[in-house]
């Protein structure tokens, strides 16, 4: 195993602290947690607060300031973060108006954050959720209990922090965070696998010609095990798969993100994204905004995803393109 790290178990503690002092014009830390928040805390507006298993940077601390989420809270690698430190990110997120939790679909996640809303509950904090289960590359997979939340968790983070910096209630957020739910479709594959520090060896095996279609971010199995393709040939299938989700039709609108899970050039992100648009064009589909970039990771892992947000409201690309004052979103 090479990594560029001191300790495994310290992996976590020393990333956090690293982001902090990294950004303190942006972020702190809650003292004794895990729990990243923004320093301008955004009073008398709805909180916003996301997190999960780390060695998925820059989500979820680098979405963290204005205009985005109000807290993050990190968890061990690739391991929900406890109830107790939730409660402390929504705690930190309050500023009077209530806060929404922003949860992945996976099994310990949903669980440890609801419990955490109870917590909060019991302190007289207003506490709401969304799921994100944008992947629909398998229905239920390690983890999971149904579809996996995946990098369009992003593209909600932007679109529900614009909504609370603009003054929304919990309610207005949580109605929209639902709605772009429904409109966000993700798809992954990798070309290699990923290495959990503390585990020390990688979480499963590829041969060198092989891909992984449907690859889960902490490597959970996807649909179909093949071999190495042409771009082209990859985005067809992946776009296929989308479209079958999304039925789309001429004049369609639609949002693209190309996300690196952490090894790919972004020479190789842009080839895709290349031909992603050619499939569009030629279904006739306008894409108003395309991302490509590394927003959702699985640590060392090469591969990518495509996200394909169909525009249920042309409002959508106007909140995705306001500036925010976060470490990551570009």
């Amino acid at each position: 195993m090479k990594k560029i790290i001191n300790r495994t178990d310290q992996v976590v503690e020393q990333m956090v602290e690293g982001i902090v002092k990294s950004h303190p014009d942006l972020i702190e830390r809650i003292p004794n947690t895990r729990v990243i928040a923004r320093t301008d805390k955004g009073p008398g507006k709805v909180g916003l607060v996301s997190g999960g298993g780390s060695g998925h940077e820059p989500a979820h601390a680098g979405y963290v300031g204005r205009g985005m989420l109000s807290a993050a809270v990190c968890g061990d690698v690739f391991t929900s973060p406890t109830p107790d430190q939730i409660h402390e990110g929504i705690k930190a997120a309050n500023q009077g108006k209530g806060v929404l939790l922003i949860v992945k679909n996976y099994t310990g996640d949903v669980m440890n954050f609801d419990m955490a809303k109870e917590l909060a509950e019991m302190d007289d904090i207003e506490v709401d959720q969304i799921i994100i289960d944008d992947d629909i590359s398998v229905e239920d997979s390690t983890f999971t209990t149904g579809r996996r939340g995946v990098a369009g968790t992003v593209l909600v983070h932007k679109i529900v922090g614009a909504a609370a910096e603009a003054g929304a209630s919990l309610q207005e957020l949580k109605a929209l965070g639902e709605k772009v739910v429904k409109s966000i479709k993700t798809i992954g594959v990798a070309l290699t696998p990923c290495t959990v520090p503390e585990v020390g060896h990688p979480g499963f095996e590829l041969g060198p010609d092989e891909i992984e279609l449907g690859i889960g971010i902490h490597g959970e199995p996807g649909f179909s095990r093949e071999k190495i393709m042409p771009s082209k040939d990859l985005a067809k299938q992946l776009f296929d798969r989308i479209n079958k989700e999304h039925h789309f039709i001429s004049g369609d609108k639609v949002v693209v993100l190309v996300n690196g899970m952490g090894g790919t050039p972004l020479m190789e992100q842009y080839i895709f994204a290349n031909d992603v648009h050619e499939l569009l064009g030629a279904a006739h589909v306008d894409v108003e905004k395309t991302i490509v970039g590394d927003y959702m990771t699985s640590l060392e892992m090469a591969g990518l995803s495509l996200t394909i947000l169909k525009l249920e409201d042309e409002r959508w690309v106007d909140m995705l393109n306001i500036p925010v004052q976060t470490i990551a979103w570009k």
